[in-house]
C-alpha cells in the first residue's frame, strides 16, 4: 500500500497537476475571502471570524478532489495497467487504499496554506475580540472528513470509465449530490432526509462539538465508497 501512495504521490508532483490543484484552491479561496465583494468577503463581513472560508472551502472542493482522483484509475484502463496493477502481490483494497490515502495527502497539503488566515485574522481582529479556536478546529477536522468522503467518490468515479472528463463529471455530480442533494430534496418531503447529506454533518462538526454520529456517517460514506471500488477492479 505505502508503495502505491508513494507512487501516487510522486505522479502528482512530476506533473503539474500537484501543484495546479494547491495552487487553484489557494487562489480561489484567496479571491473570494479578501478581494471580491460579497457574502464570503471577511474583510466586509466586520468580524474577526473564519466560518466564510469553511462555507466556501466545499463548494471548491467539490470541483478540486474529482480533478485530484479523475486519473486514479481511469488513467490506469486507458494505458492498460491496471490488469498489470491487480497481478502484484498486494490486494485489491490495499491499491485502492494506497491511491485513496495518495490523493488525500495532496489535499491536505493544499489545506494547509490556509491555516495563515488564522494569523491573518489575529492581526486583523480588534483588542477585544477573540477567535473562535474550537470552532475553527472542529471546522477543519470537518474539511479533512469532507475532503475524504469527495476522494473515495472521487476513486469510485474513476473507476466508471477509461475516460478522465466522464470520471470527473461523475464524481463532481455525486459529491454536489451527497453535499447539497439531501438538503435540497428536503424541503419537498415532510421527512427529514437532510441528515442523509454530507453539509448536515459537515455544519454539526464545524460548530466545535464532536458527535460521534456526524463522524461516523463520514467514515462510513469513504467506507462504502471504497468497497465499491474495489468491486470494479475486482471485475476488471
Amino acid at each position: 500500500m505505502f508503495a502505491i501512495l508513494k507512487k501516487e504521490i510522486n505522479s502528482f508532483f512530476a506533473s503539474p497537476i500537484g501543484y495546479l490543484v494547491i495552487a487553484l484552491f489557494l487562489v480561489l479561496n484567496g479571491l473570494f475571502l479578501w478581494l471580491f465583494n460579497g457574502d464570503f468577503n471577511i474583510l466586509e463581513s466586520g468580524f474577526a471570524d473564519m466560518t466564510p472560508f469553511f462555507l466556501l472551502a466545499p463548494w471548491i472542493l467539490v470541483f478540486l478532489v474529482p480533478a485530484v482522483t479523475m486519473r486514479s484509475f481511469s488513467d490506469e484502463k486507458k494505458q492498460g495497467t491496471l490488469e498489470l496493477l491487480v497481478t502484484k502481490p498486494i490486494s485489491h483494497l490495499q491499491i485502492v487504499l494506497g491511491k485513496y490515502f495518495g490523493a488525500l495527502v495532496l489535499i491536505i497539503l493544499a489545506l494547509l496554506p490556509t491555516l495563515l488566515y488564522i494569523l491573518a485574522l489575529d492581526k486583523l481582529k480588534m483588542t477585544v475580540d477573540i477567535l473562535d479556536y474550537g470552532s475553527i478546529i472542529g471546522s477543519y477536522l470537518g474539511l479533512l472528513f469532507l475532503a475524504g468522503a469527495y476522494a473515495a467518490i472521487g476513486l469510485f468515479a474513476s473507476t466508471i470509465s477509461d475516460n478522465q472528463i466522464v470520471a470527473f463529471i461523475s464524481a463532481v455530480f455525486l459529491c454536489f449530490f451527497f453535499y447539497f442533494g439531501f438538503e435540497g430534496l428536503s424541503g419537498l418531503s415532510s421527512l427529514p432526509i437532510e441528515q442523509f447529506g454530507m453539509e448536515a454533518h459537515y455544519n454539526s462538526i464545524s460548530r466545535g462539538v464532536l458527535d460521534t454520529r456526524d463522524l461516523l456517517y463520514f467514515i462510513s460514506i469513504s467506507t462504502f465508497f471504497i468497497i465499491l471500488t474495489q468491486f470494479n477492479i475486482q471485475k476488471k
